[in-house]
């Protein structure tokens, strides 16, 4: 049987214990407990029954904690899938957009995400639906523009007499009131 991987020399079951008090997390204030009993001396078997998990998560805990310091104990984010598009790709993908697309060349007018996820697959057989190319767009600092609508019988000199004050509200003086105020 292998023996117990050491903790590091520059804490001690105290300073966890205060770190766990002061700390944000649930997750990361048990795992310091569960270190700090290993530190007074404690087995490794009663520091996963004070964690509530088995030896092996123990020792996940002390290599993590070694490595990286109390930071170590808290919960990460997980990485998630690779992107699907390299550099090179996004950087041609920037290209295209900030080109706009050549109606007879690529028959739009304008680009939409199906129009480029079907160029994406014709340059790089990479297939990516419409709200990846969207996400990619966005982390690239692109955001979706759309034009303002404007109803097909809008009347463009109504308009203009509007905005110069046509319409302003007349003033005038109020009547005398009926009632007197009270003091």
């Amino acid at each position: 049987m292998g023996s117990a991987i050491g903790l590091r020399e520059d804490f001690d079951g105290a300073a966890l214990r205060r770190l766990s008090r002061t700390t944000k997390s649930a997750n990361q204030a048990r795992r310091l407990l569960a270190l700090a009993e290993i530190y007074d001396g404690g087995s490794r078997s009663v520091a996963a029954r004070i964690g509530g998990v088995g030896l092996q998560i123990v020792r996940d805990w002390v290599i993590r904690f070694n490595a990286r310091g109390p930071d170590g104990l808290l919960d990460g984010k997980a990485p998630g899938p690779r992107s699907r598009l390299n550099d090179v790709q996004r950087q041609a993908l920037v290209d295209v957009v900030e080109s706009g697309p050549i109606p007879a060349i690529h028959g739009v007018v304008r680009w939409r995400l199906i129009d480029l996820a079907q160029w994406l697959h014709d340059e790089f057989a990479v297939s990516l639906d419409e709200t990846t190319i969207s996400r990619e767009l966005k982390k690239l600092g692109y955001v979706k523009l759309t034009a303002r609508p404007r109803h097909h019988a809008q009347n463009e000199h109504a308009m203009e007499a509007f905005k110069r004050g046509a319409s302003l509200p007349s003033w005038q003086k109020s009547e005398q009131r009926s009632r007197r105020a009270r003091p």
